[in-house]
């Protein structure tokens, strides 16, 4: 993922909070919390108390935060002439949505219908006949649910999203409120942190402290999102009104999410540093880490150095090979980070490093996550 900042103003990229963006990732999580493998005991008591009322109710409507992450969490950055400034509470986020036109709603709702298009600037299938009918048939393969929605939002957007509204100030009372107050205070530090930041060291340094997967190219002129999705868009399109906002959660690990809709705001909603975790790898190395143990030859020679350290002559000894073949695996493994070398003597021992081979399965899962 790339966004452009060619000539952009430092002072147009803005670090905000926003509790509607919160209450996205925290339906996500109570519908996916294997996601969420920190967030288990909250989520387990959080659907627990549900009211059932209420638990049906989102249910009918998890495909605005399960299949994807709809853009209506972010509406921010749909109104036309907005400054891509968030409310001050859940209240005045509901109030910027019901600014957002009915056409970037309808769209934003339908994303799951339409991902497939998400980049390419196709029109709401609220005024396009061809985006209609997609927009009907492939929710009707996602179910009665979601063509009963579907329907209901192309026919009557207005009461649509009067039932989203009150089912999000609903949510509020039930858990988010609580949520909310617990959440807000590390998330506005991280916010204020990033702000000085990027106000007295500079974009790249900001990007660096939001993730180890996002980064300024050496030009200053894009930022990079190191993700499995591919897209770009543009922070200085003065149709949109030039400017990002990005926006921590505490709740969105291993997600992170950009909007880079056509003609909104570029969105960068990303999951607050915690020191006890670690940084997630990136997408190229995983994918390198993956290859390289894919080998059958390399898989037995891992098998061995994953018990002691082993020479490059043992290791040859052992399978029947040359040393020189040998040490071909074990240079592949080392580019990957897998294994670790240390010298007894005249000896070169080679050793696998269990801590990087035991995150792998955590790293593919945030890898295509993220």
């Amino acid at each position: 993922m790339t966004i452009d900042i060619t000539g952009l103003d430092p002072g147009r990229i803005v670090f905000e909070t926003s509790p509607l963006a919160e209450l996205g990732l925290a339906l996500h999580a109570l519908s996916e919390p294997g996601h969420h493998p920190g967030l288990h005991g909250w989520a387990t008591a959080t659907a627990t108390a549900l009211e059932p009322d209420l638990a049906d109710r989102l249910h009918g409507a998890d495909f605005l935060w399960r299949n994807t992450f709809s853009d209506v969490f972010l509406p921010f950055a749909g109104v036309r002439g907005g400054d891509g400034r968030t409310g001050a509470g859940l209240a005045e986020d509901l109030d910027i949505l019901d600014r957002l036109d009915d056409e970037r709603f309808v769209a934003a709702a339908l994303e799951f219908t339409c991902a497939a298009l998400y980049g390419a600037g196709a029109p709401s299938p609220l005024v396009n006949a061809g985006m209609r009918a997609r927009a009907l048939d492939m929710a009707a393969t996602r179910g009665p649910q979601q063509a009963e929605f579907t329907q209901r939002l192309l026919t009557d957007p207005a009461s649509v999203r009067r039932w989203i509204r009150r089912l999000f100030e609903d949510c509020d009372q039930a858990f988010f409120a609580d949520t909310w107050r617990r959440t807000r205070v590390q998330l506005v530090a991280d916010a204020r942190h990033k702000t000085d930041l990027l106000r007295h060291k500079g974009i790249g340094e900001a990007m660096g402290a939001v993730s180890t997967a996002v980064s300024l190219d050496a030009s200053g002129d894009r930022i990079h999102i190191d993700k499995l999705t591919e897209g770009s868009t543009d922070a200085t399109d003065p149709a949109v009104g030039p400017g990002i906002t990005l926006i921590p959660t505490s709740l969105g690990r291993p997600h992170l999410t950009v909007l880079h809709a056509p003609g909104w705001r570029p969105v960068i909603h990303y999951p607050v540093h915690r020191p006890e975790l670690p940084s997630p790898a990136s997408v190229g190395l995983l994918q390198l880490r993956m290859e390289a143990l894919a080998h059958p030859m390399r898989m037995r020679l891992c098998r061995n150095i994953a018990r002691s350290p082993y020479t490059t002559g043992e290791l040859a000894e052992t399978h029947g090979i040359t040393p020189p073949e040998v040490s071909r695996h074990l240079t592949v493994l080392k580019k990957a980070g897998l294994i670790t070398t240390r010298r007894r003597g005249r000896y070169v021992l080679h050793q696998l490093d269990l801590t990087v081979v035991a995150r792998l399965g955590s790293d593919f899962l945030e890898g295509i996550l993220r």
